[in-house]
Formats: C-alpha cells, sequence, structure tokens
C-alpha cells in the first residue's frame, strides 16, 4: 500500500470511506484540519470517515530473482522504461492540448471578426435603407411587403369595437344640429380677422374642438398653438427640424417632424422614433388613444397614447402623403405617391380597398356620414370624392373642379359642405341629400395652404405659406 499523498508506504495506514484511498494518517488529518475535504475527489471528509487499516508486521521476503545485481540492474531498467514511456505520453498530450488550444483561439478570432463584420454591413445595410426610402418613389414591383402586421393588441381592439359599434348606430340618421350654419350664412362669408405671418414654410393648421386653438407649424422647426380670439401665439415648441403634420389630443399637441419623430408635446412630453426619414402625416383614432403616423419609408405606424408605445408597423409599396381615420374609427385610410388610396383594417393592418387617384395625394379625408371620402393630388385643380362601397372607376361618386391648384380640402361635422383651398383662393361645395346634387356656395380669393372648420361651422380658419391665418365667417 502506498499513500495517496506523499507516494511511500504508510507508517499508519487509514482508508478514506469517501474515496476509498489509502493515506499516512498523520498527512490526511493535516489536510482535513485545513480543507475538509477528500484529497482524491474533493467530497466533504471528516477524521471520523477515516478507517484504520492494519496489516501484519511479518513482510514477504523479496523474490530471489531480486537478490542479484544483474536483476536489480534489470527491474530498474524496466522501470526507467516504463518512466520514458509516460514522459512521452506526457509531452505528446501536451503538444496535442497545445495544437487545440491554438484551433479554439483562431475559431474565437475569425468568429469576432466575423461579427464585427456583418455588424459593420447591417449598419451600412440600414443607412442605406434610409437615405433609399427618403429619395425613392414608386417601386413597381406590384407586392406590399407587411412588417409586424399582427394587428393591434387586444385591449386596443377591444378600444376599436366599443368605439365602431358606438359611432355607427346613429350616424346615417343622425339630424342636423339645430344651430348648424347654412349656406345662405357661407354665401355672406368675409374676412374676420388677419394675423401677422406666424411661420415661414408653414404647411398645417390644426384647430382643437373648442375652435379657438391652432396648431401651426414652419420649416424652421418651431411650432406654436395659436390663440384664434386673441390672435397670438400662446405657446411654443422647439422639435429640431421641420414639422410636417399635427393633431390634438385632447389638450396636447403632437407634432411630426421631417427628421422621422412625432412628438407629444406638453407635461408628459414622448417622443416616437419609428420611421426611417420623414414623417409625412398623422392622424388621431376617434376613441382618441391610438395615432397613426405616415412616411417618406412606406409605412404606417400604430400607437398606443396610453402605454406611451409603437404597437404595430406595416409597409406598402409606396412613400406615403397623407392618412385619415373612418369617423367610427374601424378604417384607416393613407394616401401615396404612386397615386394609391389604400384603405386598411384598423384591427388588423390588413388592405380592405384600394382606389387609384392618377397622382400622388395630396391630401384626404373622410365624411362624416361614413361612406365617402375625398381627395386631392398634388397640383390638381380638382376633387374626387370617393364612395366606399363601389370600387375602381365605379367609386367616384363625383369630381369637382374647383378652377385653381387644390392643397387641402376638409369637410364639416354634417357632411353637407367641403371646403377647398390653394395658392389662388377656397371654393366651399355643398351636398343636398334630398336632391342628391352639388353647388358652389362661395369662392374667394384668399390663398391658403391649409383649412379648417371652426365651431357649428360659422367660421373657417385658413392659413398661407407664409404663416398668416385668415378667419373667416
Amino acid at each position: 500500500m502506498l499513500c495517496s499523498i506523499s507516494g511511500e508506504a504508510p507508517q499508519h495506514p487509514v482508508a478514506s470511506s469517501k474515496s476509498g484511498n489509502v493515506y499516512e494518517k498523520r498527512l490526511i488529518e493535516a489536510f482535513i484540519a485545513e480543507n475538509h475535504k477528500d484529497p482524491v475527489n474533493g467530497e466533504e471528509l471528516e477524521v471520523t470517515d477515516l478507517i484504520d487499516l492494519k496489516s501484519t508486521r511479518i513482510v514477504t521476503p523479496r523474490p530471489p530473482t531480486l537478490t542479484s545485481i544483474p536483476s536489480l540492474l534489470s527491474t530498474f531498467q524496466n522501470e526507467w522504461d516504463a518512466l520514458a514511456l509516460e514522459s512521452f505520453a506526457l509531452r505528446q498530450q501536451l503538444n496535442q492540448t497545445r495544437q487545440e488550444l491554438a484551433t479554439a483561439l483562431y475559431q474565437h478570432d475569425a468568429a469576432v471578426r466575423v461579427i464585427a463584420r456583418i455588424t459593420k454591413e447591417r449598419d451600412e445595410a440600414r443607412d442605406a435603407l434610409s437615405k433609399v426610402t427618403i429619395g425613392a418613389g414608386a417601386i413597381g414591383n406590384g407586392d406590399a411587403m407587411q412588417v409586424d402586421s399582427q394587428g393591434l393588441p387586444e385591449d386596443l381592439v377591444a378600444k376599436v369595437d366599443s368605439t365602431n359599434e358606438k359611432l355607427s348606430k346613429s350616424r346615417r340618421k343622425r339630424p342636423v344640429p339645430k344651430d348648424w350654419v347654412g349656406s345662405e350664412t357661407i354665401e355672406k362669408f368675409g374676412v374676420a380677422s388677419t394675423s401677422e405671418p406666424l411661420y415661414s414654410g408653414a404647411t398645417f393648421l390644426v384647430v382643437d374642438k373648442t375652435g379657438e386653438l391652432a396648431i401651426v407649424g414652419g420649416s424652421e422647426g418651431t411650432v406654436g398653438v395659436y390663440s384664434i380670439p386673441e390672435q397670438k401665439i400662446q405657446q411654443s415648441f422647439e422639435v429640431g427640424s421641420a414639422a410636417t403634420d399635427a393633431v390634438w389630443s385632447g389638450s396636447q399637441p403632437i407634432i411630426s417632424t421631417s427628421a422621422g419623430a412625432v412628438k407629444v408635446c406638453g407635461d408628459n412630453e414622448i417622443t416616437f422614433t419609428s420611421h426611417a426619414g420623414s414623417t409625412n402625416g398623422l392622424a388621431l383614432h376617434p376613441s382618441g388613444d391610438i395615432l397613426a403616423s405616415v412616411g417618406v419609408d412606406k409605412s404606417f405606424v400604430f400607437y398606443d397614447l396610453v402605454g406611451g408605445k409603437a404597437v404595430t408597423q406595416v409597409y406598402c409599396e409606396s412613400e406615403l402623403t397623407t392618412a385619415s381615420f373612418h369617423p367610427d374609427g374601424h378604417l384607416f385610410a393613407t394616401g401615396g405617391v404612386d397615386g394609391q388610396i389604400r384603405v386598411f383594417h384598423v384591427k388588423t393592418g390588413e388592405m380592405a380597398a384600394s382606389f387609384d387617384l392618377g397622382g400622388p395625394v395630396q391630401d384626404l379625408v373622410f365624411s362624416e356620414n361614413g361612406i365617402w371620402f375625398a381627395a386631392v393630388a398634388k397640383a390638381s385643380n380638382s376633387v374626387v370624392v370617393f364612395d366606399l362601397r363601389k370600387e375602381g372607376k365605379a367609386a367616384e361618386a363625383k369630381v369637382l373642379e374647383i378652377g385653381g391648384q387644390v392643397d387641402s380640402i376638409r369637410w364639416d361635422y354634417t357632411g353637407q359642405f367641403l371646403a377647398a383651398s390653394g395658392p389662388r383662393g377656397l371654393t366651399i361645395s355643398q351636398y343636398t341629400k334630398s336632391s342628391k346634387s352639388w353647388s358652389d356656395v362661395i369662392s374667394t380669393a384668399v390663398p391658403a395652404v391649409a383649412i379648417e372648420w371652426g365651431t357649428e361651422a360659422k367660421t373657417l380658419i385658413t392659413m398661407n405659406g407664409e404663416g398668416v391665418i385668415t378667419v373667416l365667417g
């Protein structure tokens, strides 16, 4: 027996009950006192786990073959040969281990290089995609690509359903409000007030539900809240780049910018950056909790305003310029530079229908009757009224010739009056339900790139390209 620690014959041999190895008692007790483990297998070991071994004192003499010098030399030679073979085997294993380590280090270095290259290619691809989508026109591949088109979360789906059920019940039979403006009053519209130039390069004007505050912005990255009765800017915001569109969410302005950001201004300020390139338009769902944006990257995004996050993004075939929700909230329409107006289901993000306008869509807006929407192409002199219930050319319910370029169109709440404005002036057309006919109510020479109806349609707020706000009434 040999001690597993010293390799010599023990004077007082003991065995470990955990590993079965033999040790010199004084050595193993010293090791246990310091480590409390078996030195061979590392298991917990105490002195009480040692078993004393007893052996006879009578030692068997060496065999006769080991009593002569030649025999001893032969034995030493055999042991030396065994040591030489063991040393060779160890050197061989060391060399093999070194080779395996070198191979592993090479593979690790190669993996790091590949990861770095792929990361660089990904960043370059993202940058190239951003630049391509900013300058891209219509792509004639005919295939729409949809990403994250799994639809809205369940809580927003329930909100869309409840809003649709609530608003659609009485829409067709809803009477005109008692104090609503008539054509006789609109015919007498004149300039009631005019502001000083507010922002150069202004392109949008958004009036809140009270009819007293308007969001206006320009190309210099400043957006203001304009008080219509007081004729002055009450509050201004810096958005970092040219403002492209805005909506009211309660009393909070939401601004889109040419840098691709969507900013919720006010106390609880939030910034969304889902678009690669300019965000061209915004639309607010009738529930007030879902915001939509469209961009030059050919996608539209739905945001949960309560949760403060983007919930779905859908890509189309071309750059999107404008958007609008159906007044019942179950449909969402986008206009593209390819002249296509695509209507999507809000809950699923799937396309329901498409209409051909014939040119890049400048503006589109739904009528409160729930079955019509009006659209105008860029630099066009006519407004096309589409019927959602029909397809193809038959969907064009009416083409209104305005007589000048049209930049902005707006229905009034009752769906009777459609205002169209441009650099040469504005025209208000009326649809008479009883006779199912259209007529021009008034045309003025007040230039306007954006228009909004005031309270009870008794005023019409306009803004020209220099940021001058004019109130007609």
